[in-house]
């Protein structure tokens, strides 16, 4: 995923949405080659086939509030710092054209919400294989020809560090899908745009994203041991291609009258700016077209006054906002302990 707004999500319904700013895509991704040396990247998968992803995902929300009037959906300053090992268990595969509907589920392995090191590498201190309150239960889901997640179940039963996690997850998997159908060819660049559909308090915000295929760099999953510690392995490495991605948060709208038909609807008048830029780098293996590894940084903000209608009250928000997350492919084979 290019652009989200959950660094930016300040009112509460940005936060239960799904980061989707790409919508949410699916990886597209292949081991095979089309003409002119382009690589179309389709998931290699199969029914019943698992993989596991450690997520590692940190975001601070500041938020400065002017005022006396309280709207609907008032934001709020907060920390996210949180590890997850997710397991993702394919149902069904259904291939249409160039792209597939994958019907898969989610569930939780391990999570760790408390203080932890700053890179997956790092040993936490209690990120392990172990049952919990997440024990029997799933995030089902099913991914579109389009690359849309759609008839997501189990998603809300979960507390927010682990939503947040699968959606980290399910952005940087869906990456891919928004390449060119085609195929790409190493060096090439591509644009493009897509709206901002959460309810954020500014209209007309649109993501203008870039991405290019910078080459291709040796890859492997990452061995986990019963700590949970990401390590090197020493398994034939894969290669992956790698793709960096700019995502510029746009906004189409007046700064002085930028209010969304919802804010409307609640007889409430907007005005201000917002603007972010998120960057990824993925790699995607060539030869499974799993994407293997993730890093995303993003930073956000949004200075905007809410007021009545006839103007008689208003509230003044300020949100500075920043998040980094990271995503590996793991074994599920423990490593030896030094």
């Amino acid at each position: 995923m290019a652009g989200h707004t959950v660094g930016l999500a300040a009112w509460p319904s940005m936060n239960t949405a799904f980061r989707t700013t790409v919508p949410i895509f699916l990886l597209a991704a292949a081991s095979a080659f089309a003409g002119g040396g382009s690589v179309k990247l389709i998931p290699n998968v199969q029914p019943s086939q698992k993989v596991e992803y450690l997520i590692r995902y940190q975001s601070s929300r500041n938020v400065k509030i002017d005022g006396t009037f309280v709207a609907p959906m008032t934001p709020t300053s907060g920390q996210i710092d949180s590890r997850a090992l997710l397991q993702i268990e394919i149902l069904d595969v259904q291939p249409e054209g160039n792209t597939v509907a994958l019907h898969a589920q989610a569930t939780f392995l391990t999570l760790d919400s408390g203080a932890s090191p700053t890179k997956l590498e790092d040993k936490p201190s209690d990120l392990q294989r172990r049952p919990g309150d997440s024990e029997n239960k799933s995030i089902e889901f099913t991914i579109s020809p389009e690359g849309l997640v759609q008839k997501v179940q189990g998603l809300d039963s979960f507390p927010p560090e682990q939503q947040q996690a699968w959606q980290e997850w399910v952005a940087r998997f869906a990456l891919a899908w928004t390449f060119p159908r085609d195929g790409v060819k190493q060096g090439e660049k591509w644009k493009s745009e897509q709206p901002e559909n959460a309810a954020v308090p500014i209209a007309g915000l649109h993501w203008e994203r870039e991405s290019s295929y910078v080459g291709n760099e040796p890859c492997r999953a990452a061995p986990l041991s019963a700590a949970g510690v990401a390590s090197s392995s020493a398994a034939p490495a894969d290669s992956c291609a790698v793709v960096l991605t700019t995502a510029t948060l746009k906004q189409n709208s007046s700064s002085k009258d930028a209010t969304p038909e919802d804010f409307k609807l609640h007889d409430l008048r907007t005005s201000g700016t917002a603007k972010g830029r998120n960057e990824i780098i993925a790699y995607i293996s060539l030869q499974t077209g799993l994407l293997v590894r993730a890093t995303e940084t993003a930073s956000q903000s949004m200075d905007v006054v809410v007021a009545l209608a006839d103007r008689s009250n208003s509230v003044h928000y300020n949100v500075n906002a920043s998040s980094h997350s990271e995503v590996l492919l793991v074994t599920d084979s423990p490593a030896p302990r030094p």
